[in-house]
């Protein structure tokens, strides 16, 4: 018979939780239920003392969130009375700034996206989930320190830094790796996906080591090992400048019937079950590309969604498509009722068909980034594309080789921007900067229009 909430955790999670040191760091395997103990840990903590501050910051907000909705979960195991969560906002789609559960006994849980602006002000406890893939650690980590080192304000605070590893040269590498000094001494946790499978996690490693079928990944996600660098492609503050109301997500049938005004084209991410199928279309408006709809299919058989397409790509010039496992398919399919485009081979349909090497990764992921630097892109400032463009990292391996990676999420796996990416380079060339289309390159219809 369980006699606490606590009896739910594994030991692995259990020793963690009752760890009552001041600094505390779990380097943790993913899949591990770092986030479930840490949030088990806040809740308990506020219920044991009234008036109690937590912070979480996590990468994103939705990161952040899925936190917060575990101290809720908790909080209904612990028996502590809530408001529910709380989310603030300057509307609806807006970036968020906290979220926050109040519990009865005048305890609160606050959550936010893990930057320095975003962290500034607060004098709470603090719980840093995957700390490696912030924005900017370093930075952070300086905006945080004076919310958990002044015990004025709330007595003597504490600090929760977890995360798996991503890199070394970073904040979170250096401080897993320094020698703790005789006044700041971390207690440190290492579980590794062996450990806790050995400690009774119910997954099966072999499976998961042959889905992800990266080895280094695998050393560095499974295994915490310190190898590849990884930074945010595109951040928050980029997406930002890059969102506007002419940008939109969807288009009335009417739309896709007219002749356009201006160029339409178009980059699909093709998946089959797993993740998400994305078609993100965009309208070429002088100098800027403006999206127009960004059509999510979700578990949908490859006909259905090759006639989907295809009812679009009547009026749209160029498709770039993901032509790697199922969308080899699709990618036949279509080029059989609409050409393909291969300029190398003097082929001037409407249907490249891209190969996901770490090549065309290299290509389509920097032109990407540097296209909204220059602000050659508009994008619908909703929270579900924010959140997916944000979740592409540039990586470099320990061997020095630049890749792009995203972690797999219930939203998906950055397949909206790899989708738009992939409608960028539609744009232009195939790997021309900012979406600019090169005469040289483009079909006679097109080389009119440009002169």
């Amino acid at each position: 018979m369980m006699k606490s909430p606590l009896d739910l955790l594994l030991p692995y999670q259990r020793k963690w939780v009752d760890d009552e040191s001041r600094f505390k760091y779990g380097l943790w395997s993913r899949q591990t239920g770092k986030d479930f103990s840490s949030a088990a840990e806040i809740v308990r903590d506020c219920k044991l003392r009234d008036k109690t501050t937590w912070m979480i910051a996590a990468p994103s907000e939705r990161q952040s969130l899925e936190t917060l909705a575990k101290c809720s979960e908790w909080s209904e195991a612990f028996d502590l009375a809530s408001e529910g969560i709380r989310e603030e906002r300057d509307g609806p789609e807006a970036l968020l700034k906290q979220g926050e559960i109040k519990f009865a006994n005048g305890s609160r849980v606050i959550a936010v996206p893990g930057r320095p602006d975003t962290v500034r002000g607060f004098s709470a406890n603090v719980l840093m989930t995957e700390f490696a893939f912030f924005e900017d650690p370093d930075a952070t980590w300086r905006a945080i320190l004076p919310s958990i080192t002044n015990p004025l304000r709330g007595g003597e605070k504490k600090v929760r830094l977890i995360t798996t590893p991503n890199g070394q040269g970073n904040k979170a590498h250096d401080l897993w790796t320094k020698e703790n000094s005789t006044k700041h001494k971390w207690s440190k946790h290492k579980v590794t996906i062996h450990d806790a499978v050995a400690a009774g996690l119910p997954v099966d490693p072999e499976e998961l080591r042959a889905m992800l079928d990266d080895p280094e990944g695998w050393a560095q996600e499974y295994e915490c090992e310190f190898l590849d660098a990884a930074g945010v492609l595109l951040s928050y503050e980029l997406i930002g400048s890059c969102e506007a109301p002419e940008a939109t997500t969807t288009q009335p049938d009417a739309f896709w019937a007219a002749r356009p005004q201006f160029p339409l084209y178009a980059g699909w991410d093709f998946a089959r079950k797993k993740d998400l199928s994305v078609l993100w279309t965009a309208q070429k408006i002088g100098p800027l590309l403006v999206t127009k709809e960004v059509l999510v299919m979700r578990g949908m058989s490859t006909p259905k969604q090759v006639e989907l397409v295809s009812h679009r790509l009547k009026n749209i010039t160029r498709l770039c498509l993901d032509y790697t496992g199922a969308g080899v398919g699709a990618g036949d399919l279509l080029v059989e009722k609409f050409g393909e485009w291969n300029f190398d081979k003097h082929q001037f349909g409407k249907v490249e068909l891209c190969t996901f090497t770490d090549s065309l990764k290299r290509d389509i992921f920097p032109s990407l980034k540097v296209a909204m630097e220059q602000r050659g892109l508009l994008v619908p400032g909703t929270r579900e594309i924010r959140e997916d463009l944000h979740s592409m990292y540039r990586v470099v391996t320990a061997a020095g080789n630049v890749t792009y990676r995203a972690p797999h999420s219930p939203n998906g796996h950055a397949d909206r921007c790899t989708g738009l990416a992939l409608c960028r380079r539609a744009a232009g060339t195939g790997g021309a900067v900012g979406g600019m289309q090169s005469v040289k390159s483009a079909r006679p219809r097109e080389r009119r229009m440009a002169a």
